[in-house]
């Protein structure tokens, strides 16, 4: 199983064993028990999974749809590394991702 390397909002750093196929923000929510609010169930519409991956890791991923370009770009702490973690599938290639999650709006 790939880790993912997350820091909550608090700063507090946990390590999340993930599993592959389901969307990054399924693996921090259910496998990590992350407070994220996730409030459209992933369907890249509410921004409320935003967070920031680590300048490393950001190369290794899909580029962003335009739809979650527009969501972040807009939202209140948008980041150049922003992104929607509904948006981002786990894959083994994935292991060791270092993520932050963006405070809540």
């Amino acid at each position: 199983m790939p880790i993912i390397n997350a820091t909550d909002r608090d700063g507090n750093e946990k390590l999340i064993q993930a599993e592959t196929g389901l969307s990054l923000m399924l693996n921090l929510r259910d496998n990590g028990g992350l407070d994220i609010a996730a409030i459209c169930g992933g369907s890249c519409s509410c921004a409320t999974c935003h967070i920031y991956v680590d300048a490393d890791w950001l190369e290794k991923l899909d580029p962003q749809s335009p739809d979650e370009f527009e969501l972040v770009e807009f939202a209140q702490y948008y980041k150049e590394n922003s992104r929607l973690s509904c948006q981002i599938e786990m894959t083994d290639a994935l292991d060791g991702i270092r993520i932050t999650l963006a405070p809540q709006e």
